[in-house]
Formats: C-alpha cells, structure tokens, sequence
C-alpha cells in the first residue's frame, strides 16, 4: 500500500503511523495524598508538612526541591492533601510548629520541643526515624495515610 504512495506521501504514513504508535504509551497517572494527622495537644501554630523521595536527606526533606510542602494551621486533628504526586516511594516528616518560628524548637539542644510525626508512624528513638521505617509506595490511585503527632515533653 506504501509503494503506491509517492516517496515524500510515503515518510508522511510512516511518520504519522509512529506517532501513532507512541501515542499508545501513557505515562502513570498522579494522585492525591491525603494525611490525616492526630493527636495534637494544642491548635495553637501550625503543622509544617514535607513530603520526598530523596532518601538521603529524609527526614529535612525542604531541602528537596522537588517535595511536597504545606502549612496548615494546627486543630485537633488536621488534614494536609498533596495532589498530583508521580507514583514512587515517599516519606513524610511533620513538625507541629506551635510558635510558628519555622523551626524544630528543641530543649538544651537535643530533645525535640515541639510535636513531631513521620509516615507509617515511624519510631523515633534517639534520632529521627530511617528511611525504611517511614517510606510508603504510592501508585495511580488516591492515597489516605494517617499520622500520630508525638511529643517528647
């Protein structure tokens, strides 16, 4: 059928046959993130949301360029969504920044002043959580995670 075209007709069909061929690959569909975050002790501030997929600087993921970010104003239980995240492994850190000074207040320089929380609910022993303990697969689909705000004092 192609032969009977002239040579410039014919690149045009094989030009229009791949991009219609390529047009068959369709890129994973991004979602949205929900997170419900529990057990503040206060409304007072705002809890900061960060959510990455960089493992090595997980949990001060503000750091990537690429996270997902929010500020919310604190209350007995809050909900943060993040839309059109990209299917991939994540991690969230939140801080329950009451004083809302945009930082992690601590007491004589180490123990954490203010609530803190991470994905999967993470522990937290003498420092932050892995990576492993926090990081959670997200497909095409909607996700609604649940986080427990902690507090140290």
């Amino acid at each position: 059928m192609i032969r009977s075209i002239t040579g410039r007709m014919a690149r045009i069909a094989v030009l229009a046959m791949g991009l219609g061929l390529a047009g068959l690959a369709v890129p994973a569909a991004a979602g949205t993130v929900t997170i419900t975050v529990t057990e503040l002790r206060s409304s007072e501030g705002v809890v900061r949301a960060c959510m990455t997929t960089v493992e090595d600087i997980f949990p001060r993921c503000v750091r990537d360029p690429n996270s997902h970010r929010a500020v919310v104003r604190a209350g007995n239980t809050v909900t943060i969504r993040f839309h059109n995240v990209e299917p991939g492994e994540y991690a969230i850190a939140l801080l329950h920044d009451e004083n809302e000074n945009g930082k992690a207040d601590r007491v004589l320089g180490m123990a954490p002043k203010e609530g803190y929380g991470f994905s999967r609910n993470a522990p937290v022993r003498m420092a932050p959580p892995a990576w492993d303990d926090a990081v959670f697969s997200i497909g095409s689909a909607s996700q609604n995670l649940t986080v427990r705000m902690r507090y140290f004092f």
